[in-house]
């Protein structure tokens, strides 16, 4: 009895203290968790390519061919009667200052692959939830800024040379290699000489609303003429290239969809064999082994013509004197035009898929113009891809541009350097900065000026005449095809006919070549007074 009743005692004595030890190691492990570090909230942070991404279709067992579903987004599509894979994008596009836009949003795609013997699809959403953002920056490239006797400024180099000059309502401006481009207004037109051409533009048509100019150019004693859409996006004018006719509905149809087999069309068939641009500039893509549907054929035929123009501006530079054009047509020991001698070609099977799917976006923007105006009703004014509310150059779904003639970049270092036609773009931001300039990725390149891979600050001017230029020759493109369907193993088109736009083009300005001559003589002798100013001290 005495020893359980001592237990019972020595028990209650230290019931007590163990009760307070147990508190504190619990408080002190709470603690402990309480103030230990916390793991960051994981955030999806919305991802950004330079080539849309895309399926690979077969045609047969055991032949892979290219992409034929585009990631644009639904707007610039034909309609569903098409049949086709479709992509909606869902985004809301916030300016937060001058050069910033901020994409948030959720992208659905629908994936089609076809197969030997059926179709399959799939159906995928990626949400994308975080906060992506480009800032465009303003580049002040290096020279000095004088005033000109008599009124008007000019900008010199640091090794002297002209970059522009402003002037009785006259803007001159040199690139990098050495091309002209002048500006004027004057009496209602708008004249712009470049090299050794260039063109006049007026006033034209009003339709639905909507003001229309006319594009009369000349090179070379050829004269064209193009209708062109005028409209104002941030207080700046822009003029987007308008169709002068349009194919039947099924043509667009048959130009946007598979062929049923590969196409084997190769060199022989295109004509290049020979020829002085594709023997320099052989090496430095590869135009597709075969093709899987007519974009691919297109897009072939876009940068060989593109490359043409390359060559012919540098046969042009030479025969000029011009001195930076005339060193860069031989080639470097490194970085310089690539040459048809072997190794890795600089326009990479990413970017050209790239254009491609421009190709097609374009074809199904025309496909639906073309609908409307088979039903009877004109088609829509203005109804090409993304020009409801902004130019396609700063529309956020139009990224891809082809230079499509010589145009300068601005380095972050505020350096200069040149992209010549055929070198391709990305654009990363969408709203202007105080000079009119976006920030671009530089895609491909043919030259060690603006080399691929690098960010440089283009006039958005600039990418808008390369959009211009892409359509033009694009609608080239589709005669060419138009052509040869049914030839050489392509498959025959249903039906190859046009139709007249709601607005066609108009007659040749018979005064054009004049205006042009004229100006670039007097464009002459300003720069032979700027020069003596310069030379005498002008500040």
């Amino acid at each position: 009895m005495n020893f359980e009743f001592n237990s019972q005692r020595i028990l209650q004595r230290c019931a007590v203290p163990l009760l307070l030890m147990v508190a504190v190691v619990a408080w002190g492990q709470h603690n402990k968790t309480e103030n230990a570090p916390k793991a960051p909230a994981s955030h999806a942070s919305t991802s950004h390519s330079n080539a849309p991404s895309h399926t690979s279709t077969s045609s047969h067992s055991s032949t892979t061919s290219h992409s034929t579903t585009s990631s644009r987004p639904s707007n610039t599509r034909p309609s569903n009667t098409m049949s086709r894979p479709s992509t909606t994008t869902n985004r809301s596009n916030t300016t937060n200052r001058p050069g910033t836009t901020t994409h948030t949003g959720t992208t659905s795609r629908t994936t089609t692959t076809t197969h030997a013997g059926g179709t399959t699809t799939r159906s995928t959403t990626t949400t994308h939830t975080g906060t992506t953002t480009h800032t465009a920056m303003s580049r002040t490239p290096p020279g000095r800024t004088m005033s000109l006797r008599g009124g008007g400024t000019a900008n010199i180099r640091p090794n002297g040379s002209i970059r522009s000059i402003d002037r009785n309502g006259m803007h001159i401006e040199h690139g990098v290699g050495g091309r002209r481009t002048v500006v004027s207004e004057r009496n209602g037109a708008r004249i712009v000489t470049s090299g050794r051409g260039g063109y006049v533009q007026r006033a034209y048509v009003v339709r639905g609303g909507r003001t229309f100019v006319s594009r009369t150019y000349v090179y070379g004693g050829v004269v064209h003429v193009g209708v062109y859409r005028s409209f104002y996006w941030g207080g700046h004018p822009y003029y987007g290239w308008y169709p002068g006719y349009f194919w039947h509905p099924g043509f667009y149809g048959w130009a946007w969809h598979p062929w049923g087999a590969p196409v084997y069309w190769g060199v022989g068939l295109w004509g290049w064999g020979g020829a002085p641009w594709w023997g320099f500039y052989g090496g430095w893509w590869n135009p597709y082994p075969y093709y899987a549907a007519p974009a691919f054929w297109l897009t072939d035929y876009l940068i060989s013509q593109q490359l043409q123009a390359a060559y012919a501006a540098r046969q042009e530079a030479a025969a000029d004197d011009i001195a930076a054009d005339a060193q860069a047509s031989a080639p470097p020991p490194s970085g310089g035009d690539q040459q048809a001698s072997g190794g890795a070609v600089a326009l990479t099977p990413e970017v050209k898929e790239a254009i491609a799917e421009e190709v097609k976006a374009q074809i199904a923007a025309q496909q639906a113009q073309a609908q409307q105006a088979s039903g009877g009703a004109p088609a829509p004014a203005a109804a090409t891809a993304s020009s409801a509310q902004v130019p396609p150059a700063l529309d956020p779904a139009q990224r891809t541009f082809v230079v499509d003639t010589p145009v300068t970049g601005v380095a972050s270092t505020g350096q200069e350097c040149g992209l010549t036609s055929g070198d391709v773009v990305t654009r990363l931001t969408d709203t202007p900065d105080s000079n009119q300039m976006v920030n671009a990725s530089v895609s491909a390149s043919k030259k060690g000026e603006c080399a691929a891979g690098q960010t440089v600050t283009v006039k958005v001017d600039d990418l808008q005449e390369m959009y211009n230029h892409f359509q033009e020759q694009l609608q080239n493109g589709m005669s060419e095809l138009a052509k040869k369907q049914g030839t050489n193993g392509m498959p025959s088109a249903p039906d190859t006919g046009t139709s007249a736009s709601d607005v066609p083009p108009p007659a040749a300005d018979p005064n054009a070549a004049k205006q042009l001559q004229d100006q670039q003589a007097q464009a002459d002798q300003t720069e032979a007074q700027v020069k003596q100013e310069a030379a005498a001290g002008g500040q």
